[in-house]
């Protein structure tokens, strides 16, 4: 027999502290839901909030959960060197259709070290000329740093817009060997 709630989502998260200022990782029984840059205390409620509306149940804290401990061990990895991939289960379910389908691509088909130009990424997704609708992916990806928005930039050479702040971006993507490490 089923227990009460047995079948309710469960919402955890934690935050960490990495070369980019703390990232709130939040989990579900599905996988990492969400990463938010700069989580100190008001951005944090905001985001918290938000996922409670979206998901439908109030997120705890909880560092040391088995949904997040994979998610966390991965992440200070990363800003460490020692790995350039993720391979954490992800739950999409904060994002769909288009979107979706550009960070899927972006997750799968950019390695760590390269980048992807915002109309080739549309066009590997068949939607040639929809570069501005990959901005616009770009800007909800609710998973940042682990679907790896930071790689995707300008066709010119330039380095983009970037949700966690242009200075972040560079950060990335100097640790990924793209850019050389900022001065400051």
């Amino acid at each position: 027999m089923d227990s009460p709630g047995q079948y309710e989502q469960q919402v955890v998260w934690t935050v960490v502290g990495t070369d980019i200022g703390p990232l709130l990782l939040a989990a579900t029984r599905e996988g990492l839901v969400n990463v938010v840059f700069h989580a100190t205390d008001a951005t944090r409620d905001r985001a918290l909030e938000r996922l409670a509306a979206r998901l439908g149940t109030e997120p705890v804290e909880a560092p040391g959960s088995p949904l997040l401990a994979e998610a966390i061990r991965q992440v200070e990895a990363y800003f460490t060197g020692r790995r350039r991939d993720f391979d954490v289960p992800l739950d999409w379910s904060l994002i769909s259709g288009f979107n979706r389908q550009v960070l899927r691509e972006l997750a799968s088909g950019v390695p760590f070290g390269q980048v992807v130009g915002y109309g080739d990424l549309a066009r590997r997704v068949g939607q040639p000329g929809a570069a501005q609708a990959v901005g616009v992916a770009m800007g909800a990806n609710p998973l940042p740093v682990v679907v790896p928005c930071h790689r995707v930039v300008e066709s010119d050479g330039g380095i983009g817009g970037f949700g966690g702040g242009v200075g972040t971006k560079r950060q990335l993507l100097a640790l990924e060997g793209v850019l050389p490490e900022p001065l400051f």
